[in-house]
């Protein structure tokens, strides 16, 4: 359940607000002298203004590696190449873009309540398992059902805290 709710994180700080956010880029596959390696551990990668974000790679030869895989990850940006630092400068969100990315957003939160969803089953076949073995009493099974009830309602609400804080913040003007 955890993993689920770390997962609906990372892809939620993959969606572009109209805000400069690391996440956005630091995760991009770049041609590293021949490897393919995270933008992060190529670059240096800063928030030097609210809509700009600046990336000053570690080997000024991968200037060109890196401006490309900006353009290639599909993310609607324009990567600026001075020969020193790649600056991306993030463009204001229209309305119809703001709700594509909210309907966006909504998917990913679904998909991290059928996950929790799926270990609550798998939990509870182990509930079972163990009653059928006789490792557990009739008391105990109801007891864990209970628990794991409460557990996966906890994961539903921070669940449903995420994407609403993310919504709000997509909606912002």
């Amino acid at each position: 359940m955890e993993k689920a709710l770390d997962k609906l994180k990372e892809e939620t700080g993959k969606l572009r607000t109209g805000r400069a956010s690391p996440t956005l880029v630091e995760n991009l596959l770049v041609d590293y002298y021949g490897a393919k390696s995270p933008l992060k551990q190529v670059a240096s990668i800063n928030i030097p203004e609210p809509r700009l974000i600046a990336i000053q790679p570690w080997s000024k030869d991968n200037l060109v590696n890196i401006e490309k895989a900006v353009n290639e990850a599909g993310l609607g940006l324009n990567p600026v190449n001075d020969g020193q630092v790649i600056r991306i400068a993030i463009p204001p969100l229209n309305e119809e873009r703001r709700k594509e990315l909210v309907k966006v957003l909504g998917k990913y939160a679904e998909e991290a309540r059928v996950q929790v969803r799926q270990a609550r089953e798998s939990s509870w076949d182990e509930i079972q398992e163990q009653v059928r073995g006789g490792k557990l009493s009739e008391d105990g099974k109801f007891r864990g059902k209970d628990m794991l009830q409460k557990l996966v309602d906890e994961y539903n609400r921070k669940i449903e805290e995420v994407r609403e804080r993310k919504e709000k913040e997509i909606m912002e003007i």
